[in-house]
């Protein structure tokens, strides 16, 4: 009988690090249009039709395109919109553009400078914590499966030697050793605290937090929200540097959205060099990633700069991030248990590996 039921954790599982790319790519193509659409705050709780806000007193017309202020269809709460208009107007994007209001306000930073240091606060006071913990389950995980697959081995003897003393069949001895070996595996996991499902928490996190910041600048963008009487989405139009002065506009360069795709597939590429050997199912999911990191730069510029920006922000923290956990200094600061597959040269491995892959190969 082959062992048909084994446990797998391993921190070189491309979907780790990039799930969020994968979890959102639908739903981003469909409010790639949506954050493209200003909205007054009468309009984002339902209230009245849409309408185009006119520029009053000194303010800066709307710099985003004549389509897609022109696509705006009347769509109440309960139409096809309804669950965006709940999502634009919810407490966690509220608290968002709170968080956002505070950075600029206490730093005094422009508002492309207080885009990244929310983002890499958040993401070093929130992520990076739960990153390093999913390493630590993950490696404990590692760690087991010799002992799993001892187990596994033994349980397939004692399976077989009592299916020919009680005459099971073939499936009713499959069924048994499966049983047995979930409850087993469970035990084991029970008893290092150590379940794989604890090391998805940074997806239930990160996700949803990447989510209601990008809303929260979608409705700062489109003139959504204001603050104290001011309106941010005029601070936001002369709040850009360099190649993208207004952070409302879209990105007529594509260098932001370009990167986005450039780090998000680097960040894949790191993942896939770390595993040797992988199984099909994961190189599936690893195209698949990648598939996805390239839909994002078109569908990167379709949206205000300050979203694609923070997008980028957060692309590099993860990078960053990423790297910094393959540091031996820092996977013991952070208690995070040797394992097998562990390096002593981790950079000089990847640089290795990213050297003969695509750049040595004839």
């Amino acid at each position: 009988m082959r062992v048909a039921a084994s446990v797998s954790g391993t921190r070189s599982s491309p979907v780790s690090s990039a799930c969020w790319i994968q979890s959102c790519a639908e739903m981003l193509c469909r409010l790639s249009v949506r954050w493209l659409q200003p909205r007054s705050a009468l309009q984002l709780r339902g209230l009245g039709p849409p309408v185009v806000p006119a520029p009053t007193g000194g303010a800066k017309p709307s710099a985003l395109p004549l389509w897609a202020v022109a696509s705006v269809s009347a769509v109440g709460p309960s139409g096809a919109g309804g669950w965006y208009e709940a999502l634009a107007t919810s407490a966690p994007v509220q608290g968002a553009e709170d968080v956002l209001l505070f950075a600029h306000t206490a730093s005094g930073l422009p508002w492309w400078g207080s885009i990244l240091l929310t983002t890499v606060a958040l993401r070093g006071a929130v992520t990076l914590p739960l990153a390093a913990y999913q390493h630590y389950i993950l490696a404990k995980v590692e760690n087991l499966q010799p002992e799993i697959k001892s187990i596994a081995r033994h349980l397939n003897q004692d399976v077989a030697v009592r299916a020919n003393q009680l005459g099971w069949s073939k499936r009713a001895a499959r069924l048994t050793y499966l049983k047995t070996m979930r409850r087993l595996v469970s035990e084991l996991y029970v008893r290092d605290n150590c379940h794989p499902f604890k090391a998805t928490v940074l997806v239930w996190i990160q996700l949803p937090m990447w989510i209601f910041v990008s809303v929260a600048l979608r409705n700062f963008s489109t003139g959504a929200t204001h603050s104290e009487g001011f309106s941010v989405q005029e601070q936001l139009a002369t709040g850009g540097v360099l190649w993208f002065p207004d952070l409302t506009a879209l990105d007529s360069t594509w260098i932001l959205p370009v990167s986005i795709g450039v780090i998000n597939l680097l960040i894949v590429e790191i993942f896939a060099l770390q595993k040797v050997g992988m199984s099909r199912f994961q190189t599936y999911i690893t195209y698949l990633v990648r598939a996805v990191s390239v839909l994002m730069i078109p569908v990167a510029a379709t949206v205000p700069s300050s979203i694609v920006l923070y997008w980028l922000c957060s692309s590099l923290m993860g990078l960053s991030q990423n790297l910094l956990l393959r540091s031996p200094r820092f996977r013991q600061l952070c208690r995070i248990p040797l394992t097998k597959s562990d390096s002593d040269t981790p950079y000089k491995d990847l640089f290795a590996a990213f050297y003969a892959k695509f750049i040595s190969r004839k």
